[in-house]
């Protein structure tokens, strides 16, 4: 049976695509140089990952496996163009402010990556839902991101004055390509720390997040296999290869 909470849930926080699965970036640190740019990118994305889903979830048994990724993006191409049309018709002011980014919607891994994952195999209320949740955790993300740049980077959110000129000097940098980076990565810390503290409290042992974990140390290397890991008592065969040369 079909959970819409926990499929709407499982979009915005168990996997967002902005902080936990990584995905729509150039979107992501080009239009968040304001909340409202954000939200207008966000609301778009998921009226696409809407309408896209349920379409590819109702003809996916159509679709011969060989020209799936071809026929998703013609499917995406038109309801990328139903969305920018609307938004020309009615927003054009946000129309000029994301500029190309909302064609380019069209290959946004975020859009694929659901036709493929979900909607390419699952049925079409199910789709719909993944649709919903997605979007509204890359919306969620946009907001975030593009008005902490937005308050450090110009003192407003919104448009509206948060950080006056008279008590702080907004940091330019902020709202550059640096200084979406920048924030970026301090969110996407501060919410694997989270995930760390959470998923400690839940076992009682270390996190797996955490890299320098000792028993995950040797985690990629190529001769863990020789020396089984890092344990007690054990000389790791990568260095005692490389002082043999």
């Amino acid at each position: 049976m079909i959970n819409p909470l926990k499929i709407i849930k499982n979009g915005i926080l168990t996997e967002n695509p902005t902080f936990v699965l990584v995905l729509g970036m150039c979107p992501t640190i080009a239009v968040t140089t304001s909340a409202i740019n954000g939200l207008g990118m966000g609301l778009a994305a998921t009226a696409v990952l809407m309408g896209s889903n349920m379409a590819i979830s109702a003809i996916r048994k159509c679709i011969p496996d060989e020209i799936r990724i071809p026929a998703f993006i013609v499917v995406i191409a038109g309801f990328v163009t139903v969305v920018q049309l609307l938004i020309s018709a009615y927003a054009p002011a946000l129309n000029k402010s994301l500029g190309i980014f909302i064609p380019l919607i069209v290959v946004n891994c975020i859009i694929l990556a659901r036709a493929e994952a979900y909607a390419y195999k699952n049925g079409v209320i199910a789709s719909m839902f993944d649709g919903v949740g997605m979007g509204l955790g890359f919306t969620a993300a946009l907001i975030l991101i593009g008005s902490i740049r937005e308050a450090l980077g110009n003192g407003t959110v919104f448009g509206v004055t948060v950080l006056p000129p008279e008590i702080y000097a907004p940091a330019l940098l902020v709202i550059l390509a640096p200084g979406g980076f920048i924030t970026l990565g301090i969110l996407m810390a501060f919410i694997r720390h989270l995930k760390m503290r959470k998923e400690e409290k839940a076992t009682g042992v270390q996190s797996s997040y955490d890299g320098w974990q000792e028993l995950d140390a040797c985690g990629g290397c190529a001769l863990k296999g020789i020396c089984h890991g890092t344990t007690a008592g054990s000389v790791c065969a990568k260095n005692e290869k490389e002082a043999g040369k």
